[in-house]
């Protein structure tokens, strides 16, 4: 157990965060958070950190409450004499706004990572963000980290010399193309076109599944509609099955009954944002034991290289 460190969560993630403790190997800290009746909030820590190392833990998906929180805790942090404070935010919400993709929009991402510094950030610490270059929106040091560290050995159980790496749209295809080069498999692509968000005009296949357990690789599900019409059209052009690895199941609106009515075989998620309901065909592997240990070697100083298995 090391000297001078104190892992603080907000409710988004009290129960990621009380299992990284465990695994880093000291309790959770002690905070508590005063509502007022208008809804108004006001995070306390309940113990001591000035001179310590504060790593405060809090995915930032919506409602807006919860970044704020994550906000309001390292402006306390900061206020509290702190050494040093890491935000550990296993989800960044926001991410899908780090461009100007039409006139008169916010570029949401930089936006909050600005308010990140504000408050008195010094190191910030994720996990697959859904754009890369969000990591240079900061003038903090930033640790991005990967699910494939942990969707990996997930995949070497299921690879049978039958799979093929898959991408739900174009976006994706450098990540699945990444897997596949790992995995040594084929490569598919699903190219899909807009309309308005969060609706999917018409899809298409790119490359050859007959015969394949197919793998779709993606950062985030949302509403599950480019997942699930991805698995069928596999299905109709031949796959064996369809399994998917996504790394943030935000799984909003229709997203629970689309999959259990989709032909996905399996949802492979992480806990970065809890779950909202159960499903038999959703399974989550936990983040924990990779950020404790991540947090581990960045207090002792020590390389965190060897968890990039696939960027």
């Amino acid at each position: 157990m090391s000297i001078g460190v104190k892992i603080f969560s907000g409710r988004a993630s009290k129960h990621l965060a009380e299992n990284i403790a465990a695994g880093y190997g000291i309790p959770l800290g002690d905070v508590k958070v005063q509502e007022f009746s208008d809804g108004e909030f006001q995070p306390s820590f309940e113990e001591t950190v000035r001179g310590q190392d504060v790593f405060i833990i809090q995915s930032t998906m919506p409602p807006s409450d919860n970044l704020f929180e994550l906000l309001l805790m390292v402006d306390a942090a900061k206020r509290a004499s702190a050494r040093k404070i890491i935000t550990v935010i296993p989800y960044f919400g926001f991410a899908r706004q780090d461009r100007k993709d039409k006139p008169r929009v916010a570029i949401g991402a930089k936006l909050v990572a600005n308010m990140l510094m504000a408050a008195g950030v010094d190191r910030i610490m994720t996990m697959d963000l859904h754009a890369d270059q969000i990591q240079g929106f900061f003038e903090v040091p930033v640790d991005h980290l990967f699910a494939s560290t942990i969707f990996f050995p997930e995949l070497e159980k299921l690879n049978n010399g039958n799979l093929i790496m898959a991408a739900p749209d174009a976006g994706g295809a450098k990540r699945a193309n990444s897997y596949a080069k790992k995995l040594n498999t084929g490569l598919a692509i699903c190219h899909k076109q807009r309309k308005v968000a969060n609706e999917i005009a018409e899809m298409t296949v790119i490359g050859d599944v007959r015969g394949k357990d197919v793998i779709l690789i993606d950062d985030m599900c949302d509403t599950a509609g480019t997942l699930t019409k991805a698995a069928d059209l596999f299905m109709e052009n031949g796959a064996l099955s369809v399994r998917a690895f996504c790394t943030h199941a935000v799984l909003s609106g229709p997203a629970f009954d689309r999959i259990e009515n989709s032909k996905l075989t399996e949802l492979i998620v992480t806990d970065t944002i809890p779950l909202k309901q159960k499903s038999d065909k959703i399974r989550v592997v936990s983040v924990a034991d990779l950020f404790s240990d991540v947090i581990r070697r960045m207090v002792n100083n020590q390389s965190i290289s060897s968890h990039f298995i696939i960027s």
